[in-house]
């Protein structure tokens, strides 16, 4: 990507959720990034915690951040100290909850800036791999030394290349009173509470992603265009960055294409320009994708088109990595591919995708079984996690009983209830899918062999595989039943038999 041009979209008119995409110069999503005004626990917050309880068979301890929330505390992040119930300390959440685990919090604090990261009590210096020049890393390594405070580390970030010394010194100075009001907060507060809450998602978004190839950042609301101003200003005071307002009718991330591009985020299958295809699944311990030729057909031969599909899919598992936030352990199926050297170019690729990843990615060879596993550091929240939920249907997983099962299990209901009561006529709910199928393919059957007048009531509010007796009884009964209900719920939509 490095020469072209990106702009920043920012959908700030809602509150409730804000919304930033970074998109090249032919619109293709490059970067996303959402943040919800009711989340809980986000990276980089710090808490005056207390610690509730110690698990030494599991080497860690829970701690209350307040709200009946609970923090994961490893204990070998805490050197010198014997952790106990009760006890007060200050913490940093280093990883948002997820499904069902907590923030990962650590006593380790750390403060990002522009160009540095500040670390209170260590004494490290420490320049970004990133920047691979020698004598530049010689540069700024001098520098931080120079500058770096007495009981700090500084880390110095990729951004920081070709910045000057009074720039980086600026950069502590403002790290360092923002350390002094975290601690007279957490003197001033009792535990549990929070005592800093991290720069929200635009403000960092624009402190790690404003460089030169942004030239152009639209947002939709005005009344945050003064401090994007300021913002960029203050981070990037030598660039001119247009910083325009959207007034369009249309919504903003309509009009640059980007709803349809982050409904597909969602997606099991990414198609290819090749025609070839990925299909990605999320499980619990990794995630697994599937490279699979497809319509792709190639050129020349086989060897040829497996190489080059799999070159292919690998820029786009590295964006889509990058776009879902998928961090942990990644296995990639990709094509078989005989030629050694074809598995080497293959890696070599992924590699040089990966050296740009502002979370650290790497890359081990190929298999025996010619998979290819990458590990990549976790560093928000997925996009499925974010935007997504379990399915009340399936219970999370990923299918649901068919129509006929549930229709069976009806049946053996039925027959349960037939056995048990003289009832002339029965009325029975479930969902409105399975009750159309029965009243196509057994009703009039089931009646038949029960001897029973049997109603059948489509409810969207039952879940798919759910049923229910709603009434029993005479005929004239369960039709009167039937009325009231349809008066009442004019939806009900009752299926019966022909000679109903």
């Amino acid at each position: 990507m490095s020469g072209w041009s990106k702009k920043i979209i920012a959908n700030l008119v809602d509150p409730e959720e804000i919304r930033i995409a970074i998109i090249d110069e032919k619109g293709k999503l490059y970067e996303f990034f959402v943040e919800r005004m009711l989340e809980h626990q986000r990276t980089g917050e710090i808490y005056k915690a207390r610690v509730d309880s110690v698990l030494p068979g599991m080497n860690s301890a829970f701690l209350n951040l307040g709200d009946g929330r609970n923090g994961f505390l490893y204990l070998d992040d805490v050197k010198g100290i014997e952790v106990k119930p009760g006890m007060e300390m200050l913490v940093q959440v280093v990883k948002n909850a997820r499904k069902g685990k907590g923030a990962r919090v650590s006593p380790r604090v750390s403060l990002a800036g522009r160009y540095m990261v500040l670390i209170p009590g260590g004494h490290e210096t420490g320049v970004s791999k990133r920047i691979e020049d020698d004598d530049e890393r010689a540069r700024l390594r001098a520098i931080a030394k120079d500058i770096r405070p007495q009981n700090f580390g500084i880390i110095i970030r990729t951004v920081a290349e070709g910045c000057d010394a009074e720039g980086l010194r600026e950069d502590v100075e403002g790290l360092l009173s923002q350390w002094e009001t975290i601690q007279r907060n957490a003197k001033q507060n009792g535990a549990p509470c929070l005592i800093h809450r991290d720069i929200g998602s635009l403000e960092r978004v624009l402190r790690d992603e404003l460089t030169d190839e942004i030239d152009e950042i639209v947002i939709d609301s005005e009344e945050e265009k003064e401090s994007v101003e300021a913002i960029v200003k203050k981070f990037f005071p030598d660039k001119e960055i247009d910083v325009n307002l959207f007034k369009g009718k249309m919504p903003l991330f309509e009009v640059y294409g980007l709803e349809n591009q982050i409904a597909e985020l969602q997606d099991r299958k990414v198609w290819l320009t090749s025609g070839a295809y990925l299909v990605i699944d999320q499980t619990e311990a990794l995630t697994v994708i599937d490279v699979n030729t497809g319509k792709f057909v190639g050129s020349k031969n086989l060897n040829d088109t497996v190489l080059k599909t799999n070159l292919e899919a690998a820029v786009e598992i590295a964006r889509q990595l990058r776009l879902r936030a998928l961090g942990g352990i990644v296995v990639v199926d990709f094509i078989d591919m005989e030629n050694e050297t074809d598995n080497q170019a293959l890696v070599h690729q992924l590699q040089e995708l990966f050296k740009n990843d502002r979370c650290k990615a790497r890359v081990y060879g190929v298999t025996g079984l010619g998979l290819v596993e990458i590990t990549r550091k976790r560093a928000r929240t997925d996009i499925r996690a974010a935007l997504t939920r379990g399915c009340p249907f399936c219970g999370g997983l990923g299918t649901v009983t068919k129509e006929e099962s549930v229709a069976v299990q009806i049946k053996r209901f039925i027959r349960k209830i037939t056995l048990s009561s003289k009832s002339e006529a029965l009325l029975v709910e479930c969902y409105t899918t399975v009750a159309e199928y029965i009243s196509d393919t057994f009703l009039s059957a089931w009646e038949e062999e029960f001897e029973r007048k049997i109603f059948i009531r489509g409810c969207p509010d039952l879940s798919w595989g759910k049923y229910r007796l709603e009434c029993q009884g005479s005929l004239s009964q369960v039709e009167h039943r039937i009325n009231v209900l349809q008066k009442r719920e004019g939806w009900a939509i009752v299926h019966r038999s022909p000679s109903a």
